[in-house]
């Protein structure tokens, strides 16, 4: 089993559970490593002072059991200044940048979703995904995030409002060229098992036509559960494994601290998890 999870939300943002229960559930279930990665967007973000302080209080308390690790997940629309000194950063994209009076996501609910298409696509689904992935191809350019944060999230309703065919080559045509274009940057991608975990979506993000795409562009992977309670910290990582070797990758990234207190990528071989 995968013993490490990077993708990671406490009360201090939207999740269920504290940063110290979080913590012991992971060393319950035999985590070696555990990294935060609260909201920092236009929409939830954190008490950055009091989300550092209490991240390194809980380090402390398992120094000698589990690597612990402070990123943040920023939002591709929001200011990389607002999280100084995280260790690692998921770059996201939620909101798109459209003149609102106020942050319009592309995953709240199917209802703001519509909303979004309707008031600035004119009702064209297609369109609204080509501005997704036009922007989501900034992300890297943005926050010089560590990895990419669930990259189809765009079609975080489709399976049940079935507006995108995401077959379609004007649906796959602008994903690829946004991939292609963060690859070519050498940022990896997570695998991110939260949608399926929670039962939202029957796919991983990415979708595996999606991740067989990556693998042949030459990108890399981890795999996180985005956890938002306790119970899901390890949530999906046997589905992503079986999908990502599927796919041709052989090798998950691993972060951890180094001999010098920097956070660096290490591989890890698939078929020994």
């Amino acid at each position: 089993m995968l013993r490490a999870n990077y993708h990671t939300h406490s009360t201090l943002c939207d999740g269920s559970d504290t940063i110290e229960d979080m913590a012991r559930r992971a060393n319950e279930i035999g985590f070696l490593a555990l990294g935060f990665s609260g909201h920092m967007d236009p929409d939830i973000h954190m008490d950055w002072g009091a989300y550092v302080a209490e991240v390194a209080r809980v380090r402390e308390l398992y120094r000698d059991r589990m690597d612990i690790l402070m990123g943040v997940e920023l939002d591709n629309a929001y200011d990389p200044a607002c999280c100084p000194g995280a260790e690692y950063v998921i770059g996201s994209t939620h909101f798109l940048p459209v003149d609102s009076p106020v942050p319009m996501s592309v995953d709240n609910t199917p209802e703001l979703f519509s909303q979004l298409c309707r008031e600035y696509y004119g009702g064209d689904y297609y369109a609204l995904s080509k501005a997704y992935y036009e922007f989501e191809s900034q992300v890297y350019d943005r926050t010089r995030c560590t990895f990419v944060g669930h990259f189809d999230l765009v079609v975080r309703f489709n399976d049940q409002m079935h507006v995108l065919d995401e077959t379609d080559a004007r649906y796959l045509g602008p994903a690829l060229d946004a991939m292609e274009r963060l690859v070519s940057q050498g940022v990896p991608f997570e695998i991110n098992c939260g949608a399926l975990n929670r039962g939202r979506k029957a796919e991983l993000y990415p979708r595996q036509e999606l991740l067989i795409a990556l693998r042949r562009f030459g990108g890399e992977i981890l795999i996180s559960s985005d956890a938002h309670q306790r119970e899901l910290l390890n949530g999906g990582f046997d589905v992503a494994v079986e999908r990502a070797i599927a796919a041709g990758f052989t090798h998950v990234n691993v972060l951890e601290h180094d001999s010098l207190g920097d956070v660096a990528l290490r591989q890890v071989a698939l078929d020994t998890l």
